[in-house]
């Protein structure tokens, strides 16, 4: 069997994910992302919302979830992601902040990053 997992959340993935909720709020951030270059901070903030979300850190190759890959694992669980932990958009929040502070204390991670996408 051939998985679809990746190392780490696809950013592929993200337009997948815009109308598994009712939320016009979730809506509008999938939007503003995918208008996003992958390497923009927003997106790197999406990102690891979406692997602290789906746990992708600890996700083992041998894992039933690992042979369904990273596109099911986050359609199932944005579905069914109950609002009453942390809500998503503050979930966001926090991965938004944290990229933010990475950023300023690793300025030169995202030049490279840019240089090697282009």
């Amino acid at each position: 069997m051939f998985s679809t997992a990746e190392l780490l959340f696809p950013h592929h993935v993200i337009r997948l994910l815009r109308n598994l909720r009712e939320n016009k709020a979730w809506q509008a951030l999938v939007d503003r992302v995918l208008s996003l270059p992958e390497a923009d901070e927003e997106s790197l903030a999406f990102s690891l919302m979406m692997i602290r979300v789906n746990e992708c850190l600890n996700c083992p190759r041998d894992s039933y979830k690992y042979q369904r890959g990273c596109q099911t694992c986050a359609i199932q669980n944005i579905l069914h992601y109950k609002e009453d932990r942390t809500p998503l958009l503050e979930v966001y929040a926090q991965a938004k902040e944290d990229v933010h502070s990475y950023l300023i204390e690793h300025p030169d991670v995202l030049q490279r990053y840019q240089g090697e996408a282009t």
